[in-house]
C-alpha cells in the first residue's frame, strides 16, 4: 500500500500472471471510487481487504468501481462490492464482463482463421480452445456508466478521461489536469513496454486494429498532456513521462529493425519471425510473443519498410 496524497491510495494486490503484482486505486471525491479491481483469486481478495482496512474502510464502503480495461487481472473482483452503483469504463469492457456469446464466438472464429494464416503449425491449434480461460479469473457484472475520450469521471470532475487504446482495444487513462497526476492502467509503465495485443475487429470494422501503431500515437498523445506523475498498474509510480516515453519507442523501434532485417535476408509468415525473435518463448507463450511479432510487422508495414502478400492462404511480409 501506498499513500499518494490525501485523496489516493494505491493498493498492490498479487495476480498469478508473469507480470507480477497490480496495482489499484482508492480515489476520495464527491464519491469513493476504486479504479481497477486486481484479478478474482483468494490471495488478491484477501490482499486487498487488509489494506483496505488499513486506510480506514470496508468494502462495503466502495460507491462506484472505473476500469482502465477489460484485462483478467483489471476487473477480477468487481462483484465483490455490493454497495457499488456504478461500473465505469470505455464500452467494449462490457462485452467481457458480461460474457457476451456473440462476441466471444466473433473472438475465437477471428484466431481460428488468423492462427493458420500466420503459419502457426496445427500442433498450436490446441491454444484456440483455451481463449476463454482468463474468464477464470475475471469477474462478472455491468457497465452502468460508459466512458471516453474528453469526458471527465462521474463523481471526481477534476479527472478527465484520455483513451490509451493499444494495448487493449478498452484501454482509457485518467488524468488529473490541475497537477498532472495520471492512473495509466497498463498504458504507461516503468520498466517495461506493455504488449499491444491482438484483438479481432470491433464496432463492425473488418480489419483489425494495429495495436502497436496505435499505441504508439497514443504514446505519442501523452508527450503532450504535461503528465508529472504516473500511478501505473504495474511497477513502481515513476514522474519522468519525458524521457520516459521516447525511450520506450526506441526499444521497440529496435526490434522491429530486428525483424526487418530478418525480412531482408527472404521472405517469412509471421511464424517464422516469432520462432527466431522469441526462441526460448514463443512455445509456452504463443499468444503474446504472436502479438508482439504481428505488432512489429505492422509498425514496420506503416513505415512503408516491407510488404505483404498471400501465398496459399498463409500471410508472407517482404522487405522492400
Amino acid at each position: 500500500m501506498q499513500i499518494i496524497d490525501e485523496t489516493i491510495t494505491q493498493i498492490t494486490i498479487p495476480t498469478p500472471f508473469a507480470v507480477g503484482d497490480t496495482h489499484v486505486y482508492i480515489i476520495k471525491g464527491d464519491t469513493l471510487s476504486l479504479v481497477d479491481a486486481g484479478v478474482k483469486t483468494k490471495e488478491a481478495w484477501e490482499a486487498f481487504k487488509v489494506q483496505l482496512k488499513e486506510i480506514g474502510y470496508q468494502p462495503n464502503d466502495i460507491e462506484q468501481v472505473i476500469l482502465t480495461h477489460h484485462h483478467p487481472d483489471h476487473i477480477g473482483l468487481v462483484e465483490q462490492f455490493p454497495r457499488a452503483e456504478r461500473m465505469i469504463a470505455h464500452k467494449n469492457v462490457d462485452l467481457w464482463l458480461t460474457r457476451d456469446e456473440n462476441f466471444f464466438q466473433h473472438y475465437e472464429n477471428f484466431f481460428r482463421e488468423f492462427f493458420p494464416a500466420c503459419g502457426i503449425p496445427e500442433k498450436y491449434h490446441y491454444l484456440l480452445d483455451r481463449l476463454r480461460d482468463p474468464l477464470k479469473l475475471a469477474g462478472e457484472g455491468q457497465l452502468t456508466d460508459r466512458i471516453r475520450e474528453g469526458d471527465v469521471l462521474p463523481g471526481h470532475e477534476d479527472w478527465k478521461v484520455i483513451e490509451t487504446k493499444g494495448h487493449a482495444q478498452s484501454h482509457l487513462s485518467f488524468l488529473r489536469e490541475k497537477d498532472g497526476v495520471f492512473i495509466g492502467g497498463d498504458h504507461l509503465l516503468n520498466a517495461i513496454s506493455p504488449n499491444p495485443l491482438l484483438e479481432p475487429p470491433h464496432d463492425g470494422n473488418k480489419e483489425r486494429a494495429r495495436s502497436l501503431v496505435q499505441y504508439r500515437q497514443n504514446l505519442m498523445k501523452c508527450l503532450d498532456l504535461d503528465i508529472k506523475q504516473v500511478l501505473p498498474g504495474h511497477g513502481i509510480v515513476f514522474s519522468n513521462v519525458q524521457e520516459k516515453i521516447p525511450s520506450q519507442m526506441q526499444r521497440q523501434e529496435k526490434r522491429a529493425n530486428k525483424v526487418l532485417h530478418l525480412l531482408r535476408e527472404y521472405s517469412q509468415n509471421p511464424f517464422q519471425i516469432c520462432q527466431q525473435i522469441f526462441p526460448m518463448h514463443y512455445e509456452k507463450q504463443l499468444n503474446l510473443t504472436m502479438s508482439e511479432t504481428i505488432g512489429q510487422l505492422d509498425y514496420l508495414e506503416e513505415e512503408g519498410l516491407i510488404e505483404q502478400s498471400v501465398e496459399d492462404g498463409i500471410i508472407y511480409y517482404h522487405a522492400k
